[in-house]
């Protein structure tokens, strides 16, 4: 079981990227995912999730600009960034857990190792 980010990197404010997150033996009918960022110096926060069903939730900090969504032929997760802040900087990290959507407080959540979004 595993959960491999990409497609991190560097873009000015108002630009757009798209997180991809590849999900290794984890099947999406029996997990809900999640996207998770964490900045320097603060607490990893919740920034997405998508259920079992498709059902969707937001921080009303990405409200709008964001989109979640997952390829179950690829079984990958995927968050498309767009107009975005440099207080958006951060490492992302995807995240599943078994039925219930993962917290970030979470104690069996799975986790993937982080892609680094910098926005200037």
């Amino acid at each position: 079981v595993q959960l491999v980010e990409s497609g991190g990197g560097s873009v000015q404010a108002g630009g757009s990227l798209r997180l991809s997150c590849a999900a290794i033996r984890v099947s999406f009918s029996n997990y809900c995912m999640g996207w998770f960022r964490q900045a320097p110096g603060k607490e990893r926060e919740g920034v997405a999730t998508i259920d079992r069903y498709g059902s969707t939730m937001y921080a009303d900090s990405v409200k709008g600009r964001f989109t979640i969504s997952k390829d179950t032929a690829e079984n990958t997760l995927n968050l498309q960034m767009n107009s975005l802040k440099p207080e958006d900087t951060a490492m992302y990290y995807c995240a599943a857990r078994f039925r219930v959507c993962p917290r970030s407080d979470s104690s069996d959540n799975l986790w993937g190792q982080g892609t680094q979004v910098t926005v200037s």
